[in-house]
């Protein structure tokens, strides 16, 4: 384990020379106190806009009160937080950050999302792979995680609940693994379905772990994955290097006026009522899909979908196509032969799908 207060800057040990190095873009002041002159904008709005602050302006360079209202949510510090567009530019700016081209690599533990390798090889850095442990309900190989974490790999990408596997990773597990990586790698729990899990957020546990980073959305449980709002969740010199990186202006001032109006007492009260709504459906067609011949198994989830293994997985998806409805197709997966992710929809769709798959 790791005091963070006893052990040099984490960011400083492991991050590209050439990023700590860098000196930020400066951008145009930021005073909306006084009209602005200074940032050679068009001073008339388009045709239509009716927003609070005029799309003709650019937004805050870097959304100050989202990430504010954020860090209340998650229960962590304005320091140990960054937004971005969606957990998607989190892991990016991860990449950009701490892998140097030619020489580091990500280990990633598939079947898992793939823009953690897709981030890495854009940077140029290499993938290592160990796979989850399918037997054991797709489970972390700790001990195989940690026999491949050689000096290369800087970043361990972690999704929890997993996607496609809708399976949470044991914390304890995780724990032991930042341990054993401390000082030479960070891990990076995607908590993309977060709200979906009865299990505790990793938030709290950086803390005790100036390696840990913890990855949030609000794209799935509050409903605005067309918003493009995420988060890094990090040691402060983590997120100060990050700072360095990210574009300045990178949220919309929609966005933020819409996140800002999401994350209010009472929207935030009828998304939870939704999660849990949607878990109860989860219930529902676990249950049901068990049933129904097309399917080998339906894995538990965490999550708000499910992941099943189809005995046909391709009559499952054209089943469904012809009722209207879009599920993932896994199939041709080297991890997921035969697999295929459903998101939990309102009643009315499941009830559709689950008719489309049932008859004969």
């Amino acid at each position: 384990m790791t005091d963070i207060h006893d052990t040099p800057d984490i960011a400083t040990r492991l991050a590209r020379p050439e990023i700590l190095a860098l000196s930020p873009y400066a951008h145009a002041s930021w005073d909306p106190t006084l009209e602005r002159l200074h940032a050679n904008e068009n001073p008339w709005r388009c045709s239509g806009d009716n927003s609070p602050a005029g799309l003709n302006r650019y937004p805050e360079p870097h959304p100050a009160a989202v990430e504010a209202r954020l860090a209340r949510l998650y229960g962590v510090s304005a320091g140990q937080l960054i937004a971005g567009r969606g957990s998607d530019e989190g892991i990016d700016l991860l990449a950009r950050a701490f892998l140097v081209p030619g020489r580091d690599a990500a280990l990633v533990c598939p079947p898992t999302f793939g823009m953690y390798a897709v981030a890495t090889r854009i940077q140029g850095a290499a993938v290592v792979e160990v796979p989850l442990d399918a037997t054991r309900g797709y489970a972390l190989d700790e001990a195989a995680v940690l026999a491949a974490a050689g000096a290369q790999v800087k970043l361990l990408f972690l999704c929890s609940p997993g996607n496609p596997t809708g399976r949470t990773l044991d914390g304890t597990a995780i724990e032991r693994v930042l341990s054993a990586l401390a000082g030479r790698a960070l891990v990076v729990v995607d908590e993309a379905y977060a709200e979906f899990s009865a299990q505790p957020s990793f938030a709290p546990r950086l803390a005790r772990f100036d390696n840990l980073v913890v990855l949030r959305t609000l794209s799935k449980a509050y409903s605005l994955a067309g918003a493009r709002c995420g988060a890094v969740l990090a040691h402060p010199s983590v997120i100060a290097l990050l700072r360095r990186i990210i574009p300045p202006y990178s949220m919309p001032t929609p966005c933020m006026d819409v996140v800002l109006a999401a994350l209010e007492p009472a929207p935030l009260a009828q998304a939870g009522a939704r999660i849990e709504r949607l878990k109860a459906e989860r219930a529902r067609m676990l249950e049901a899909l068990g049933g129904i011949a097309l399917v080998r198994q339906v894995q538990a989830s965490d999550a708000n979908f499910l992941y099943l293994q189809c005995h046909d997985a391709a009559a499952v998806v054209a089943r469904t196509r012809a009722a209207g409805l879009l599920v993932r197709d896994f199939s041709q997966g080297r991890y997921t032969p035969a697999g295929v992710r459903i998101t939990i929809g309102t009643p009315a769709q499941n009830d559709r799908l689950l008719e489309a798959l049932a008859r004969p």
